[in-house]
This record gives structure tokens, sequence and C-alpha cells, in this order.
């Protein structure tokens, strides 16, 4: 099945040269020279993934990025020209999935080879479809990215990299999970990833959970070692 991409950058020299390499991959593509656009036209037709540049005029990527979280958790990709840490932590901390520089030699083969793992992550999930992961209050379903937490939905969804995580921690509850188990389940095949980001998801998945339950407390850290879900 061909998969459905979302471009969005005000370059349209970029959006010409990366539409064509997804092209001739076998994507399907949709090209939004602004934020504005992207936003109805993503609502609208939800594509498999996005990729999103950071700067643009009016509306950025990462105001785009806030809006469409509360309507999709399709994977997202950021493409930033700066080398600026803020940007990516402020980045994932609003949902990103992952981060491509176009500075320091862009290369349209690690784009689209990140957007294959994300893919890949999603069919994962669907292909552990026939189990719903249940712990206490926790209730997954990775066919739907669903996640329920003492019997009602979260209000924002997880996505695809936080389910991920909450997966991997809720199927053994009470082991500690490295930092680095943790970016080998969420990232697998990117050697950029830093312990950072992991963090940057943690604290996000804590205040999605919060939102249905304010004394949420299930993911435990263990500092100087990872996280673990509470058995408590």
């Amino acid at each position: 099945m061909s998969h459905t991409i979302a471009l969005v950058d005000d370059d349209r020299n970029i959006l010409t040269s990366i539409s064509m390499a997804l092209e001739n991959e076998g994507f399907k593509v949709q090209t939004y020279i602004d934020a504005e656009s992207a936003l109805v036209g993503i609502s609208r037709n939800p594509p498999d993934l996005a990729v999103i540049d950071i700067k643009m005029p009016r509306m950025d990527g990462e105001e785009l990025l806030k809006r469409l979280r509360k309507k999709t958790a399709i994977p997202i990709l950021f493409l930033t020209s700066k080398d600026e840490e803020v940007d990516e932590l402020l980045g994932l901390k609003l949902g990103a999935d992952d981060f491509i520089k176009k500075s320091g030699g862009f290369s349209i083969k690690v784009l689209i080879e990140r957007i294959r793992v994300q893919l890949r992550k999603k069919t994962n999930n669907i292909d552990d479809s026939k189990n719903l992961i249940k712990h206490g209050k926790l209730i997954l379903d990775p066919s739907q990215l669903e996640c329920e937490w003492n019997g009602r939905s979260l209000p924002e969804k997880l996505t695809t990299t936080e389910f991920l995580i909450v997966k991997e921690l809720a199927k053994r509850p009470g082991i500690i999970k490295e930092r680095a188990q943790l970016m080998d389940i969420a990232y697998k095949d990117n050697n950029d990833i830093e312990d950072r980001t992991i963090d940057s998801h943690v604290k996000r998945i804590r205040k999605k959970f919060k939102k249905v339950d304010e004394n949420f407390s299930a993911i435990e850290t263990r500092y100087g070692s990872g996280y673990r879900w509470n058995v408590s």
C-alpha cells in the first residue's frame, strides 16, 4: 500500500526536490507552501506522515505542530535549518517524532529513511494489534494507538513514539528500562538521538496522562538509570 506524505515548507525548491524524490520511491505526496493551508489540508485529508519546516512566516512549524496534535497523532518530522538545541527540545515537547537538519549537508536519502522508520513503527503496532496491553488502570490498543487510563481515553492521543515508550514500560512493570533501551525501541536505525530526547517524550507523556488523572505517577524516574512502570 502506498503511503501518503505531507510536505510543508515555504521554499518551493525544497518542496519540489523532496516531493520528486518521494514519488520516485513510490510515495504519494501532498505539498503545502505555508502552515495555514497545511493545517486545513492535513485536517481534511490526513496523510500517513508529515514533514514540516520549522521556520516559516506567519504561522511557524511549531505552532502548526501544536494545532495538529489536537487533531491527529500521525508521525511528524521537523525540518530545521538551525542547529540550536532549544528548537529541537521545544519541538519534542510539542510532540514531534523526529528531526532532520537542513544545514550541514542535508540529505534527502536520510530523510526518506527516517520517514520509513516512522512508518515501520506504525506498521509494527498494527501487526501487534491482536492483544490489548493491560496493567492496573492502563489499557493500550496497539492497532489504534489508543490509550485508556482508569476507564477514560486520553484527551490528547499519544504519538507513535510516545505510544511505543509507554508500551515498552508497561509490558514489564517494575523493570527499569534504561534510556538507551527506550531509544532503541522508539528510534531504531537513528543514532543521532540523545538521552534528553527520551526525557522530553516522557515529560509530554506524563502531561497527557495528568489531563485525566492529576495524580498520575505510574512512570517512575530512576535517576542515573532510566524509567520504569510503577507496580504500586
